[in-house]
């Protein structure tokens, strides 16, 4: 990050300076008390659980000399000399000078959201993106409304490119965070279900999406993995370029010819204006095809050629617990344990299916949440699904996994259910074998990361 004065934060933030100077500067904007020191600015954030305020004493007396608050009443005496900023929402604040410091560096702006992939489409653009510019991106999983301004203040002077992906829950969200980056290019991954009970409808989620593209700049872009219902042409239009990704063969960039190696990745050809590539990712799924065609089609527009657009794609990382393959003493697993929706599930378990494996292929399934009065279908449908499968056991856990379990009975593979985690550990050594492959997968809150560890250790 350049440093910042505190008379631009003044300017930006519109906030009320009661005591320091403004010639005064920062380096760094933290959130965090606990790592707050020389050269920082802590923001007090009021959240659900925990006011920052509160700590705003111990963040100046670890030699924090500049403070944003909402609360006037936070500072306590003896701290004089110290910026102390005072606005009305020091989140909306955060959001502003996010804002002005991205406005402030000469780079390209490349936005990406949607119900399923958001962060892995993320990733790979960064990839492809890096072959050509300094390229930046969202701190790990940071994209609501606080992670992604402070992902935006990780952007030094040299940068020439970023690309922050965009979650939500409710409507507006996106709209928010979209007026902080203004891309020039907004991504779209698709339209599922995730957080459907906050919005209502695939409809609400369509509408809450396309937020992103109404503070797309003049002459961009807004590229989408086209669908029959709501990623269509006529209804993602607006003042900006479209480009689609499909295997319908109508889209710009067509999909076609897809090898599934399993864990060890895909190879497909990818066709645009007539001309098709053959496209090799390490990354295993299917559906990463789609996330790999993104990537190339932002590349084409940022002036990347197909060719160093699939040689940054053969260095892709992904971020987190995103099909990561672990190997321990006993079984490999498959840790996608980050989040869960309806389509990830589904995409998780085709990886199995298609995983080499010398013991027995298992799933442990954990609850999906946000979902409303759609809950148990989605779930149900995922045992359905599983059902129809080539794998070895399904392993429901959770209290709304239960109707995975339903809808996985009488298929091939052994179905079992367990309301808790804790109920699942002491059966985990009889249940994992030598040499089998485990996908562990379920949402944030269900924590099955726990799983995962325990597994590792047999």
């Amino acid at each position: 990050m350049k440093k910042i004065t505190v008379d631009e934060i003044l300017k930006a933030t519109g906030g009320t300076l009661l005591s320091g100077s403004e010639d005064n500067f920062i380096t760094h904007i933290k959130q965090d008390s606990r790592v707050c020191g020389e050269g920082d600015m802590f923001v007090a954030i009021k959240g659900e659980n925990q006011d920052g305020h509160k700590y705003v004493k111990d963040v100046l007396d670890a030699g924090c000399e500049t403070v944003l608050i909402s609360s006037r009443d936070s500072v306590p005496e003896g701290f004089d000399y110290a910026n102390v900023i005072l606005v009305d929402d020091t989140v909306r604040s955060l959001g502003d000078l996010a804002a002005w410091y991205l406005d402030s560096l000469d780079v390209k702006r490349v936005a990406v959201t949607g119900s399923v992939g958001k962060t892995s489409a993320r990733d790979m653009i960064y990839y492809v993106l890096s072959e050509k510019y300094v390229t930046g991106r969202n701190m790990k999983n940071f994209n609501n409304d606080i992670g992604l301004p402070l992902s935006i203040f990780q952007f030094d002077e040299d940068t020439e490119a970023v690309v922050l992906e965009m979650g939500m829950n409710h409507p507006g969200e996106i709209d928010r965070l979209a007026s902080i980056v203004k891309p020039q290019i907004g991504v779209i991954t698709n339209i599922g279900v995730a957080h459907i009970e906050n919005l209502g409808s695939r409809e609400g989620i369509f509408r809450a999406k396309m937020e992103i593209a109404d503070h797309i700049m003049p002459g961009g872009h807004l590229v989408y993995v086209s669908d029959d219902e709501f990623l269509t042409k006529e209804r993602t239009k607006g003042d900006y370029t479209q480009v689609s990704i499909g295997f319908d063969g109508r889209s710009d960039y067509i999909i076609s010819s897809v090898d599934d190696f399993g864990l060890k990745g895909i190879q497909f050809s990818m066709e645009n204006q007539q001309v098709s590539h053959r496209v090799e990712l390490k990354v295993p799924g299917i559906h990463n095809t789609l996330n790999a065609s993104l990537a190339v089609a932002v590349g084409n527009l940022l002036g990347i050629t197909t060719e160093e657009c699939i040689a940054g794609l053969a260095k892709v990382q992904l971020t987190g617990r995103r099909l990561s393959v672990r190997e321990g003493a006993r079984a490999g697993v498959i840790d996608d344990t980050y989040n869960a929706s309806t389509d990830s599930m589904k995409s998780a378990l085709e990886i199995l299916r298609s995983s080499e494996c010398k013991g027995k292929r298992t799933a442990i399934l954990g609850d999906m949440f946000e979902l409303g009065k759609e809950s148990e279908r989605q779930h149900l449908g995922v045992g359905l699904f599983a059902k129809g499968l080539d794998i070895d056991r399904v392993i429901a856990v959770g209290e709304n996994a239960e109707a995975i379990s339903r809808g996985a009975q009488g298929g091939k593979a052994e179905v079992l259910w367990y309301k808790t985690k804790e109920e699942l550990y002491p059966d985990l050594d009889r249940l994992i074998g030598q040499g089998d492959v485990v996908l562990v997968k379920g949402s944030r809150g269900m924590k099955m990361e726990d799983i995962v560890e325990r597994i590792l250790d047999l």
